[in-house]
């Protein structure tokens, strides 16, 4: 399942980082993830594994609760 992949793209675009640029930023912290897959994820086609999640916070630099807080208050 994944609820979290509008907030993911919303939190990256905030942030004025391309697609691929937040790919880059995710290899960086040794999470292999091409382009293609993090489309799918924001755009709710891929589910997202909970180290996924894990990973996707860390590499945009907030807290998990962070990419979860903003569905809640965006619907």
């Amino acid at each position: 399942m994944n609820i979290i992949g509008k907030n993911v793209k919303a939190i990256r675009e905030k942030k004025g980082w391309t697609q691929e640029q937040f790919v880059a930023k995710c290899n960086l912290i040794d999470w292999k993830i091409s382009r293609g897959t993090l489309a799918k994820i924001e755009s709710n086609v891929r589910r997202v594994t909970d180290i996924e999640v894990e990973k996707l916070a860390l590499a945009l630099n907030i807290t998990i609760d962070a990419l979860f807080y903003l569905e809640r208050h965006n619907t």
